[in-house]
C-alpha cells in the first residue's frame, strides 16, 4: 500500500488537550517538500462538542464516517478509557481495520482498540500508570509497560503524555521516510527519535549547573563531526568531565547511553542521505562514521530490517508521484 495520506484522529468525551495538539501539529499542512496530510479530529457525531481534560471544550467538525476513508486511524486518549465506548466506535475502528487502514493508539487509547479486539494476540503499550490495568483487563494482549511505542505492522500503540509525538513521527519515519520525519521534528523543535523505554524518562533530575550546556555542546561538536570515530573519551574530554561523570550526565540529559546516542544519530543520518541524495552507499557509511559499507549494512539491516540499498530504492518509488 502507499503511505498513509488522511489521518483521523477520534476524540473521546475527556480527551487529552495535550494529545489533540500534538496529533494536529505533526499533521498540520507544511510545504511542499513535505508529505501533505489531509487531517480530521473525529468524534461520535460531527459538530459535537467534546469536554477535554483541562476544561476546555473543542468542537470537532466531523463524525465516525471520517474513520471509514482515513489511512490512518489514531485513537486519542479519554478521561472515561475505564469504560469501553460504544458499539458505534468500536465497530467504526474495527471497519478501518478490516479495509487496510492503519491504526494507531496514544496514551490510554490503547484500552479502545483492546476493546475493539485490535489488539488482541498482539503486544501494546499505554502510560506506564495504566498498563497494569489494561493487561489485567484485557489478558488477551501482551502489554509492555516500557515502551515509548510498539510497532505491531497495521496496529500501533504509544506510551502517554508527550510520547504521542515518538509515536507519530515514528509513523511518519515508517511510511513516508527519515527525511520527513526530522523535518517535522526540527520544525517542532522535537527530538526526531527518542531510543529506549518511557521508564527512562520518569525520574531524570533537574540540571543543577552548567554542565549541562556544555554537554549541549558537545552533542553539537559530535553531530558537525559525525565522521570521525567519536570515542566517549573523547566526548567526555570535551565536557570536560570523567567518563564516567559523563555517562551518567549524558544519561540523565539524554535518557540513553552515548554508545546508542551515536548509533542512532548514525543511523538516522544515513537513512536521511540514502534518501535525499545518489550518494554510493560506501560514501554515505564514511559520512556517517562507519568505517565501510559493510558495517553500514550489517547495522542497518539490525536496527531497520533491509539493507541500505533496499530502503533506498524503497523510499525512491515512494517519492516518485508516478509510482
Amino acid at each position: 500500500m502507499p503511505p498513509f495520506t488522511t489521518v483521523a484522529a477520534y476524540a473521546p468525551p475527556g480527551v487529552g488537550l495535550l494529545a489533540v495538539g500534538i496529533v494536529a501539529e505533526v499533521f498540520a499542512a507544511r510545504g511542499a517538500d513535505l508529505p501533505a496530510f489531509d487531517f480530521a479530529l473525529c468524534a461520535d457525531r460531527a459538530g459535537s462538542v467534546v469536554a477535554t481534560d483541562v476544561g476546555v471544550p473543542v468542537t470537532v467538525a466531523h463524525g465516525l464516517d471520517r474513520l471509514a476513508a482515513a489511512d490512518l486511524v489514531i485513537a486519542l486518549p479519554g478521561a472515561g478509557f475505564r469504560t469501553a465506548p460504544g458499539p458505534e466506535v468500536l465497530g467504526a475502528l474495527s471497519a478501518a481495520r478490516a479495509r487496510g487502514a492503519l491504526v494507531a493508539a496514544h496514551c490510554v487509547g490503547a484500552f479502545t482498540l483492546a476493546a475493539a479486539g485490535l489488539l488482541d494476540g498482539r503486544r501494546a503499550t499505554t502510560h506506564w500508570r495504566f498498563a497494569e490495568l489494561l493487561a489485567r483487563t484485557y489478558p488477551g494482549v501482551t502489554v509492555e509497560a516500557d515502551a515509548l511505542y510498539l510497532d505491531e505492522g497495521p496496529v500501533v500503540t504509544g506510551a502517554g503524555a508527550a510520547a504521542g509525538a515518538d509515536l507519530c513521527l515514528h509513523l511518519i519515519r515508517r511510511e513516508h521516510g527519515a527525511a520527513a520525519a526530522n523535518a517535522i521534528a526540527r520544525d517542532m523543535v522535537l527530538p526526531s527519535h527518542r531510543d529506549g523505554g518511557q521508564a527512562q524518562y520518569l525520574a531524570a533530575p533537574v540540571p543543577e549547573d552548567g554542565r549541562d550546556e556544555r554537554l549541549a555542546e558537545v552533542l553539537a561538536w559530535a553531530r558537525a563531526h559525525l565522521d570521525e570515530p567519536l570515542p566517549v573519551a573523547e566526548l567526555a574530554r570535551r565536557a570536560v568531565m570523567s567518563k564516567r561523570s559523563f555517562a551518567r550526565r549524558f544519561a540523565a540529559a539524554t535518557g540513553t547511553t552515548p554508545h546508542a546516542w551515536l548509533r542512532d544519530l548514525r543511523l538516522s543520518s544515513a537513512e536521511e542521505l540514502l534518501e535525499t541524495t545518489d550518494l554510493p552507499v560506501e560514501e554515505v557509511a564514511r559520512r556517517v562514521g562507519y568505517g565501510s559499507a559493510a558495517v553500514l549494512r550489517e547495522q542497518f539491516v539490525r536496527r531497520r530490517g533491509v539493507p541500505p540499498r533496499a530502503y533506498r530504492r524503497s523510499f525512491t518509488r515512494m517519492a516518485d508521484p508516478r509510482a
